[in-house]
């Protein structure tokens, strides 16, 4: 059973960092694309980062390009998120993804939730300014 477990979110002042992780499992083969999505209050869920697994190309949402960069250890199956320069608007709940179908890999150059079809259960950010 595929498992992804997300840890490292908290609380931080504007301008500071934060890493999160996500733990994968339950799985003996690579998965094609992983993610990070986040999800705030009131508003729908949107992409973040995303990495193709195999090529390791990433793919960045306009709004964190430059501050934010995902990062993946095939040894430990985890990923990760380094996330700088945060700001208050980039307080949510951040939630990790994959998929095993070549689909996948549409929605991760697009950053989009579509075709991602194993969750996490999310870890908070909060942002004060």
């Amino acid at each position: 059973q595929v498992q992804l477990v997300e840890s490292g979110g908290g609380s931080v002042q504007a301008g500071g960092s934060l890493r999160l992780s996500c733990a994968a499992s339950g799985y003996t083969y690579s998965s094609y694309c992983m993610g990070w999505f986040r999800q705030a209050p009131g508003k729908e869920r949107e992409g973040v980062a995303a990495i193709y697994t195999y090529g390791g190309s990433t793919y960045y949402a306009d709004s964190v390009k430059g501050r934010f960069t995902i990062s993946l250890d095939n040894a430990k199956n985890t990923l990760y998120l380094q996330m700088n320069s945060l700001k208050p608007e980039d307080t949510a709940m951040y939630y990790c993804a994959t998929d095993f179908n070549l689909a996948c890999i549409r929605s991760a150059v697009m950053v989009a939730t579509a075709d991602f079809g194993y969750w996490g259960q999310g870890t908070q950010v909060t942002v004060s300014s």
